[in-house]
């Protein structure tokens, strides 16, 4: 039986990594794709492979991403081993971007949505602390925080303005399949 993809989406700062990451520890079955993006290694953040414009362009002229976008200055790309991860039955994350969901339903799809959400005053807060952004970077992304999805996928809402317990167990429910 194929697995099934999950794009988690939501403005920066909602905490889909770290959503991400409390799932995987807790259900070591997941996939989590390990993203390219053209930003040094040591910018810290989620696991990424960074590597700079010239490789990225390479690999993708190579065929090696199944999907691949740029937003804030940088280059991302999902490495096509998601498709052997799938076809191997385990079900697959990707930290993605709601502009590229149109793309990827039309590229899969069975793809289901997780959108992590948290209010702005939290955005801001998280956004601050991780100290990547400046002032006005960080005001950029909170005014795109409201950005629509796209038509297509099916779309599941964490809200995670809170406990980290309470949002992590929201996560893994939306992971599971739905009920007929």
């Amino acid at each position: 039986m194929a697995g099934r993809l999950f794009a988690v989406v939501g403005p920066s700062g909602a905490g889909k990594d770290t959503l991400m990451s409390e799932a995987k520890r807790r259900r070591p079955d997941l996939y989590l794709v390990r993203r390219v993006i053209t930003r040094p290694a040591e910018a810290g953040g989620e696991p990424f492979e960074g590597v700079n414009v010239d490789e990225f362009r390479r690999r993708k002229a190579a065929g090696e991403f199944v999907l691949d976008w740029e937003a804030h200055g940088l280059h991302y790309g999902i490495p096509n081993t998601v498709d052997r991860a799938i076809a191997e039955g385990r079900n697959v994350l990707f930290n993605g971007s709601r502009g590229v969901l149109g793309r990827a339903w039309e590229e899969f799809p069975g793809l289901t949505v997780v959108l992590v959400t948290a209010s702005v005053p939290v955005l801001a807060d998280r956004l601050a602390a991780r100290g990547r952004e400046s002032r006005n970077d960080i005001a950029r992304r909170l005014a795109r925080a409201a950005y629509e999805i796209p038509y297509g996928p099916p779309i599941r809402v964490v809200e995670n303005d809170g406990e980290l317990e309470s949002a992590v167990e929201a996560f893994l429910r939306v992971l599971q399949p739905l009920s007929v």
